[in-house]
């Protein structure tokens, strides 16, 4: 298989992953006819294991203030790894771009930070989840929201046209990553900022993990090594690139890494040496003003 034959597959496999994970969510919704604010009593969303997880991992990453007036639909669909927004230091009147947006929640935190004079953009390559986010737009009322179809290696943006780049656990899922830090550069205006939240590895991971789809989709075996990572980010021409902090994943607990921690132990690394091997990291930079 050449190059450009699997990336055009691990894309594939994603896209139908988190395009299966709206979907399900879109269903769900349909069948409760709730999905209001996630405090109110009696909505069936979120009621499957799977989406209580996505639930417990939003409140993980988010503050209550931030959670309290968003739908189900958009807190059980938070797939993300970290707060891009909390370190973004977003202004009034801003423009912002979140890459791979999902059902919107940084998208929506966001646009409270730039108010009605600011204008958020998300970017998302599945289909079924820029529908649900479109959905949820309405839902939180969200005027200076838009969300678009399109491919973070390739964004449909013009030069230097937005202010702030922002995502969530989602670069490391493409099989590109100098295309996608280029394009961040290009549609960036000159000073503007990149935060990202994503994952990374310490050190190599093995070969039957990398050639996992599986584990493509669960954003693990996509990840750079995490001086690589950075080190790509200052050849697309950032400076000021910052790592802000550094949490390690612990994948022998995960339930859904079976597979994975199998893989690895033929390669004769145990799921206890995976947990420091694996990082959740935020990331900042600057486009040279």
């Amino acid at each position: 298989m050449d190059n450009g034959t699997k990336d055009e597959t691990i894309k594939q496999a994603v896209q139908e992953s988190y395009g299966e994970a709206a979907r399900r969510l879109g269903e769900q919704a349909a069948r409760s006819g709730c999905c209001g604010p996630a405090q109110e009593a009696g909505c069936g969303c979120g009621s499957s294991a799977g989406a209580v997880e996505l639930a417990d991992a939003a409140a993980r990453l988010y503050s209550a203030d931030e959670l309290a007036d968003l739908p189900h639909s958009v807190t059980d669909i938070s797939l993300g790894c970290g707060n891009p927004t909390a370190i973004a230091e977003l202004r009034p009147g801003e423009t912002v771009l979140d890459l791979g947006s999902g059902g919107g929640i940084d998208c929506f935190l966001a646009a409270q930070r730039v108010g009605p004079s600011g204008r958020v953009i998300g970017l998302d390559m599945t289909p079924d989840m820029v529908k649900l986010a479109r959905r949820n737009a309405k839902k939180v009322g969200a005027r200076n929201v838009e969300f678009r179809y399109g491919e973070i290696e390739d964004m449909p943006l013009p030069d230097g046209s937005v202010d702030v780049i922002i995502s969530n656990c989602v670069i490391n899922l493409s099989p590109d990553k100098d295309a996608v830090f280029a394009e961040a550069y290009r549609v960036l205006r000159p000073g503007g900022r990149l935060s990202v939240s994503d994952i990374v590895t310490r050190g190599e991971l093995p070969q039957a993990i990398r050639n996992r789809l599986d584990a493509w989709v669960g954003c693990l075996a996509g990840a750079l090594d995490e001086s690589d990572y950075l080190d790509k980010i200052r050849a697309a021409g950032f400076v000021d690139v910052q790592l802000i902090d550094r949490e390690y994943i612990g994948i022998s607990e995960l339930a859904d890494w079976e597979g994975v921690r199998k893989a690895a132990a033929r390669a004769g690394v145990s799921a206890p040496d995976l947990d420091s091997k694996v990082a959740s990291i935020r990331v900042k930079a600057t486009k040279q003003a």
